[in-house]
């Protein structure tokens, strides 16, 4: 498959920091050892995630955001496979497939001016192909039964998840959004800031939720939108942890109760999480405690279909704090739902 780079055992053993009488995670995982058919070999394998990475910032570019999207699997990886294995992490139902890398275009949008119209307009061409890319393995992994754990990249990725996804099952499929931002602008060409319009406006999102959202980033003609639709609704990150009207807890359920009646993605985005290095980093988020809790409640749910956590930017000093939040939520979400 293009644009799939495989996680080697070479790679795994590189990564791996064994210590006497422990046992880590990536000691448990499988890795597929043929990538010709992944459909096939996926159907065989007694496992029920499957975790890949998306490498890329294109997405963000698009839509004038900070890049450095492209770092969080690698940070996010390293974290994992040294977690510790036991009975509450269930390694032995993880297969980790690699990441989607698009080298070609990140080096292309490093030439690119972002307050170029020209250049902006040629980036979101770019992302339309990462999004076919994006949709082609999401539905391969999720026709062949198994639970999709996608990690990296802007959340221009949402749609290739949801699209993939809705193809698989032969049907549209509900979002939850854990998120500063609705993520549902103008469909001006492909970028990180229109993933969930575009999978409305074709037909693959059905009930969509946004939890968090900052009143100060929402315009009025979007809040409007919204309240015209049934089919999507939303709160407020000031309702819940500002003025707290709302409660953290009952609107959990209230957003469960409008995407749970089918198969759901979550989509949890680092810029809703207060001081964590993402493409719009807020010193005003849910904590890290709160995000947890968030994946914890959700994936409870036996209609949660597959997990993206998206936006972390981390860089060099802060790799280590970007790959543990990333690999808590991962293993929130399995726990969860074993």
């Amino acid at each position: 498959m293009e644009h799939l780079k495989p996680f080697t055992s070479s790679e795994l053993k590189s990564i791996l920091n064994k210590r006497p009488k422990e046992t880590k995670f990536g000691e448990h995982i499988l890795l597929l050892s043929n990538f010709n058919d992944i459909y096939e070999q996926l159907l065989k394998l007694d496992v029920t995630y499957v975790i890949f990475g998306i490498k890329e910032d294109v997405g963000v570019f698009a839509n004038h955001g900070n890049t450095g999207t492209y770092n969080a699997w690698d940070a996010a990886i390293k974290i994992l496979l040294n977690t510790q294995s036991n009975a509450h992490t269930h390694p032995k139902k993880v297969l980790i497939l690699g990441h989607l890398s698009f080298e070609s275009y990140q080096k292309k949008v490093q030439k690119f001016d972002q307050t170029s119209k020209k250049d902006i307009t040629k980036a979101r061409k770019l992302v339309s192909h990462i999004d076919d890319t994006v949709t082609f393995l999401v539905s391969q992994i999720v026709s062949a039964g198994k639970t999709p754990i996608i990690i990296g990249g802007g959340h221009n990725n949402a749609y290739g998840n949801i699209k993939g996804t809705a193809l698989a099952l032969k049907k549209p499929i509900n979002v939850i959004n854990f998120d500063a931002h609705h993520d549902f602008r103008a469909e001006e060409g492909r970028h990180s800031g229109n993933g969930f319009s575009y999978a409305y406006a074709e037909g693959f999102l059905k009930n969509y939720f946004i939890f968090g959202l900052h009143e100060n980033y929402t315009s009025d003609t979007i809040f409007k939108t919204l309240d015209k639709l049934k089919s999507i609704t939303y709160n407020t990150f000031e309702a819940i942890s500002i003025r707290k009207e709302l409660k953290f807890k009952s609107q959990m359920q209230r957003a469960l109760d409008h995407i749970s009646s089918s198969n759901f993605g979550l989509e949890i985005d680092c810029d809703a999480i207060q001081n964590i290095p993402s493409s719009a980093m807020t010193p005003s988020g849910f904590t890290t405690n709160q995000a947890r809790q968030f994946v914890n409640y959700i994936a409870k749910h036996e209609h949660a279909t597959y997990l993206h956590i998206c936006e972390a930017a981390p860089t060099p000093e802060t790799e280590t704090q970007v790959g543990k939040l990333i690999t808590y939520l991962i293993t929130d979400f399995i726990r969860a739902k074993s």
